[in-house]
């Protein structure tokens, strides 16, 4: 069970997943968190407890602490749900926030996924003058709750 941080503990969460039928012990989950090249997963400094870095689909406390924004953040995703992120702006959805790219490559990679790729241009250093907050995970990940249309366009 996930603590009001997203933790659990490693112990816990191998037995689950063999449970779910899944062959895993705790080297090759430390594997995954190690290699994972979008550095999905934290492990806790003694090693025995783990969290999503972000993207939490249920509310949990990350510990992050506010932070400037870079003049501009980009946000990758498909060309089918540009016109209406434009109309719309950016919801988290399912997540706990909105997720945002440090560079327009990683934003073309997360867009990928979708279908056809686009990536859009978040006026980030606007949007925190007009008193938005932005938040980084432990991987790099630009964090904000929303992202209204005035602040998007296409680079």
């Amino acid at each position: 069970m996930l603590d009001p941080g997203g933790w659990v503990a490693v112990e816990e969460l191998i037995a689950k997943v063999r449970l779910a039928g899944n062959d895993i012990d705790e080297e090759r989950l430390r594997i995954v968190v190690s290699e994972s090249d979008k550095k999905r997963f934290t492990l806790s400094d003694d090693g025995h407890r783990i969290r999503a870095a972000q993207g939490h689909s249920v509310p949990v406390d990350l510990g992050l602490a506010p932070v400037v924004p870079p003049e501009i953040l980009f946000h990758g995703t498909a060309v089918t749900a540009q016109d209406a992120i434009l109309r719309e702006g950016l919801l988290p959805q399912t997540r706990q926030k909105v997720h945002l790219s440090a560079d327009a490559t990683t934003a073309i990679k997360v867009g990928q996924r979708h279908g056809k790729p686009v990536v859009l241009t978040v006026a980030a250093n606007r949007m925190q003058a007009d008193g938005f907050v932005f938040w980084q995970a432990e991987n790099g990940v630009g964090l904000t709750d929303c992202v209204p249309p005035a602040y998007l366009s296409l680079p």
